[in-house]
């Protein structure tokens, strides 16, 4: 089997900055046609200007929207079929992160990171699967995989901190979709899989450092690596899900966390 993605077309979402940036250029330099997704247009413009060749048939192009919205996933959707004629690839990278008062009825981070972290990629991994299964039947395709779909999920939803209880208890549920639907989607010849990640420096981990001068110490410590990872390091492995390289492979969530789940001191931190 084969790690090249060469002529297929993905969606990733999350693709203006950190982990989702990094996974969509590095599935464009392997021949791919990628669909940038994410809410910042102004940032997704700049970034993926850069990414590759944005004229009309090339490999690249790039859709804004706020994916909370059914309307906004649909025409996303649509935006890659008028682009590309296809869909072959899923990559959902997009993630948000949010403190927790686990005191305070108040407080509304687990409705939202739910909507944000699980709902979202949820939706758009139904729409993108029917996409898939009508794109075989008009090929008569019958045999071998016809898509696959990588949630891109964090090592929080396996730790317990109480600060971080929406983005933990939204982690846990993104896993536990993409077990079941890696299930109810294998015999459709569709394979979804997921990574728990750990610390990353994405966008709201930089910030996160500029603000808390000891929390890069913190996360060092707790890491047996002793190193935050690089966006880039995840794409490889993404890349691996997403080829023929994993096909006899479903409902796995790869750790990729330079070893932080095999100490886990739970005060420490995890982004």
């Amino acid at each position: 089997m084969t790690l090249s993605i060469d002529g297929k077309t993905a969606i990733v979402t999350g693709a203006a900055n950190g982990v989702g940036l990094a996974i969509a250029r590095h599935f464009v330099q392997q021949g791919a046609n990628v669909m940038f997704a994410d809410r910042d247009e102004t940032r997704l413009a700049d970034e993926v200007g850069e990414a590759g060749n944005l004229e009309e048939g090339g490999n690249v192009q790039y859709f804004a929207g706020d994916l909370r919205e059914r309307l906004t996933v649909a025409n996303l959707l649509s935006a890659t079929i008028d682009a590309f004629d296809r869909v072959d690839i899923l990559v959902n990278a997009s993630r948000q992160l949010m403190v927790t008062d686990p005191l305070n009825p108040e407080d509304t981070s687990v409705s939202t990171l739910l909507e944000q972290n699980l709902m979202t990629p949820l939706r758009l991994s139904q729409a993108v699967a029917k996409r898939m299964i009508h794109q075989a039947e008009v090929e008569k395709r019958e045999d071998g995989t016809i898509g696959t779909i990588v949630n891109v999920g964090s090592i929080a939803g396996r730790r317990t901190q109480p600060e971080l209880l929406a983005y933990s208890v939204s982690a846990a549920a993104l896993d536990q979709a993409t077990r079941s639907l890696a299930v109810s989607l294998a015999a459709r010849r569709i394979r979804v899989n997921g990574l728990g990640v750990g610390s990353v420096m994405s966008a709201n981990l930089t910030s996160r450092l500029a603000e808390e001068p000891d929390l890069r110490q913190q996360i060092l410590r707790a890491t047996p690596m002793g190193r935050i990872a690089a966006p880039s390091e995840l794409a490889e492995t993404v890349q691996y899900l997403a080829s023929d390289a994993s096909s006899f492979m479903i409902g796995q969530i790869l750790t990729v966390d330079g070893g932080r789940t095999l100490i886990d001191p739970v005060v420490d931190p995890t982004h």
